[in-house]
């Protein structure tokens, strides 16, 4: 079990900033230093993580690993310039070249569907990867290491994999497609089908305080990655859930089942980020008091006692 008092939880990209001199977002990335080690979650959509990084203090070149939560780009876009930040320089000399060192970097292989979204818009619009994977490779250092099943990056942190859904009032927004056929820059030919983003992935740490776990966009739920992190643990005390909870567009139904099961398992604190939505925050925040409730913003750093 960690100790919490190694612990350290700073978010780095977020829709909305905490101090005037870090910048808002709309994405997610959060660094996780646990006894030593350096998890970095995700890296935003453009230029927040490393932005904010150097303002919070924080250097990325101590990052051990990398996990991703999905393919879209408010959660990849980032990733270039943050695996650049990674880099080490030997010596001194403006001559020498920078030597990279690879950098690991857990998902799923559906990171690189060919992911769109559609709102009321007639067309459709590219939201998935903004890199090919060769690139971040070569270039960059990166080496992927893909999986559908759960990856224990520690002893105590563990990424989930494919979360299951299997309550009745959690489901995939209706906005999310994949692109079946077509060209790579064209939708001529092409059909869109519903995407299941079965690679929303969050991440479990294993904490004497109970489960602490982050959220990337919870795609396919809250509560199912909560009940999913129980299973993958066997660890039934929620000591926090932080991150996007995509409840931005919640029904009341869903709403009231989350906040019921929140307060059955006892959760002791909530984050909300990214994807919860203002409306659903404020639901959230009523309904659990402000001992529980709390918005997680860009900047803010989160420790315990």
């Amino acid at each position: 079990m960690l100790d919490p008092r190694t612990l350290r939880l700073s978010t780095l990209s977020e829709n909305t900033a905490k101090w005037l001199w870090v910048l808002g977002e709309w994405g997610w990335s959060m660094l996780v230093e646990a006894d030593g080690f350096n998890l970095l979650f995700d890296a935003g959509l453009r230029v927040s993580a490393t932005y904010n990084a150097a303002a919070m203090g924080i250097d990325l070149s101590k990052v051990d690993k990398m996990a991703l939560s999905h393919g879209h780009v408010d959660h990849t876009g980032g990733l270039r310039d943050v695996l650049e930040m990674m880099k080490t320089t030997v010596g001194h000399s403006n001559f020498l070249e920078p030597q990279r060192r690879e950098i690991e970097v857990i998902a799923h292989p559906d990171v690189w569907g060919p992911k769109y979204i559609k709102h009321f818009d007639p067309a459709y619009s590219y939201r998935g990867m903004p890199f090919v994977r060769e690139e971040l490779e070569e270039r960059q250092g990166a080496r992927f290491v893909e999986s559908r099943e759960p990856v224990w990056i520690t002893e105590d942190i563990v990424w989930s994999g494919e979360v299951p859904m299997k309550n009745d009032y959690e489901k995939i927004a209706p906005i999310c497609f994949l692109k079946v056929g077509g060209g790579r820059y064209s939708d001529g030919d092409a059909t869109f089908i519903p995407d299941p983003l079965n690679d929303d992935a969050s991440l479990y740490l294993k904490t004497e305080l109970g489960l602490i776990i982050i959220l990337g966009c919870a795609h396919r739920g809250m509560m199912n990655i909560v009940h999913h992190a129980q299973e993958v643990t066997g660890i039934e005390k929620i000591h926090m859930i932080v991150g996007g909870t995509h409840l931005v567009s919640a029904s009341d139904y869903q709403m009231e089942s989350t906040i019921a099961e929140l307060k059955r398992l006892k959760v002791e604190k909530v984050g909300v980020s990214h994807c919860t939505g203002l409306a659903s925050a404020a639901k959230l925040s009523a309904a659990l008091g402000p001992d529980t409730f709390f918005h997680n913003n860009a900047g803010h750093v989160i420790t315990f006692p």
